[in-house]
């Protein structure tokens, strides 16, 4: 017997960003076009060891500690100080890394007119359980999204 299992559409990592956020209670995405290019733009989101410091507001510092292949483990130090020991994936157009109490994802994606969609979401985790403490989580990821903007040239939406 031959079963034709319906496949889903090939999710764009923007839209694929939504669908895992969907499955966490609290998070927000924010989402935001760039005025330049994908090639300029995903190079600052993947460079976990320096950029991607400077693009969210709460992290001093990150440094990745192992890579293999496109699973990523990292150590991040907060500007309040807390160390954070982080595990996820790092894939083109695509990052999600999960510490017990954080979460962030970033995705990237070229337009048709040449410029980049992207999209953020993060937060403090609520130990064992798929949720974010949503206070914050919307400022706090257009902040990234601005900074970002910034870095890569782009002055708008």
């Amino acid at each position: 017997m031959t079963v034709n299992w319906p496949t889903p559409p090939d999710l764009d990592p923007v839209r694929r960003l939504y669908a895992l956020a969907a499955g966490v209670g609290g998070a927000r995405v924010s989402e935001r076009e760039i005025d330049a290019p994908y090639a300029t733009v995903w190079p600052l989101l993947a460079d976990l060891d320096g950029e991607l410091a400077r693009l969210v507001p709460d992290m001093r510092r990150l440094k990745v500690t192992a890579i293999d292949g496109d699973r990523v483990k990292a150590t991040a130090r907060s500007r309040f100080g807390p160390v954070a020991r982080f595990e996820g994936v790092r894939r083109p157009g695509w990052i999600w890394l999960q510490s017990r109490f954080v979460l962030f994802g970033m995705a990237a994606t070229p337009t048709p007119d040449g410029h980049t969609r992207v999209a953020f979401t993060g937060g403090v985790r609520v130990p064992g359980r798929a949720a974010l403490i949503p206070v914050g989580v919307e400022r706090a990821g257009r902040r990234v999204l601005d900074r970002l903007a910034v870095r890569a040239g782009s002055a708008g939406d």
